[in-house]
């Protein structure tokens, strides 16, 4: 398999405006009140600058159709299965309503791998989101591809015969219940096109998914705001997540904290008990 190092140093740069339509939107999807002055809670960044690729130009998973063009930012990589895996966040400063928005991207690695689950590739993205110049978010992403299952694959994550989740020892705990309603409107938020969170045949029947998908920008964005519920609004300096076993939707759904300053461990469980994402957090 190519290595694809060519890629490595590639850039793009988007530009977006976080208008005052956008941040109503963003409250209402999430059941919030608007925010008391201009500065959205975090996470707002994960909105912004989203993909704007043409219906035309869309692979039969919903994501824009890579190749080997030299305008390509990301590299064409065989595998049909792609996943967000991980990020690390850095916030600077709050991103407010009206700002002017500038995201500079950036590919800071390629790195194919061989595991129990087939090939697969790494692609790291660093990404640097400015509000009227100023730094806001700093942000690297991991993108992970992998090889397509069979048409007889079990179906992931696996149904449990017991188990639940017993949110003792957690600082902060709040349950929610991802539902259709809520997956369209985070997809229309961030213009994500990908199947596995609107086309449950599609996600069951060719990605092998017991149902749909909750992306795991928007389990990230739940964490983020349990956060803000419990230590106040923009109080994190720094959040990273790690995606563990895939959310379903219509499924329970466990956001959890406990700790403090340097060391804030957080997390998203099933109902079952099975872990979701891991993720901690620093305060400012």
């Amino acid at each position: 398999m190519p290595d694809w190092q060519e890629w490595v140093g590639r850039e793009m740069r988007a530009r977006d405006v976080l208008g005052p339509r956008l941040a109503a939107q963003w409250c209402a999807t999430f059941d919030r009140a608007a925010p008391p002055d201009t500065a959205m809670p975090q996470g707002i960044h994960l909105c912004l600058c989203a993909p704007d690729a043409r219906t035309g130009d869309l692979a039969p998973d919903g994501h824009p159709v890579r190749d080997d063009d030299m305008t390509s930012f990301l590299p064409p990589v065989p595998l049909p299965r792609r996943m967000w895996a991980s990020s690390a966040m850095r916030f600077h400063a709050p991103v407010t309503i009206g700002a002017a928005i500038e995201r500079t991207s950036r590919v800071a690695s390629v790195t194919p791998k061989s595991g129990s689950r087939g090939e697969m590739v790494f692609v790291e993205v660093d990404h640097e989101t400015r509000a009227d110049g100023v730094l806001a978010v700093s942000e690297r992403q991991s993108i992970v591809y992998l090889e397509g299952l069979a048409p007889d694959a079990p179906l992931s994550p696996p149904e449990t015969d017991g188990g639940s989740f017993d949110p003792a020892g957690w600082d902060a705990h709040r349950e929610v219940l991802p539902d259709e309603r809520l997956l369209f409107r985070y997809s229309a938020l961030t213009f994500n096109t990908h199947r596995i969170h609107y086309d449950a045949p599609y996600a069951q029947r060719v990605e092998r998914y017991r149902g749909l998908v909750v992306h795991g920008p928007l389990s990230t964005s739940l964490l983020l705001q349990l956060a803000g519920a419990h230590f106040g609004e923009n109080r994190l300096a720094s959040f990273t997540f790690r995606g563990v076993s895939p959310a379903i939707c219509g499924e329970p759904l466990h956001l959890v904290l406990r700790g403090t300053g340097e060391d804030i461990e957080m997390g998203a469980f099933a109902a079952d008990g099975r872990q979701v994402v891991k993720a901690s957090a620093t305060l400012a």
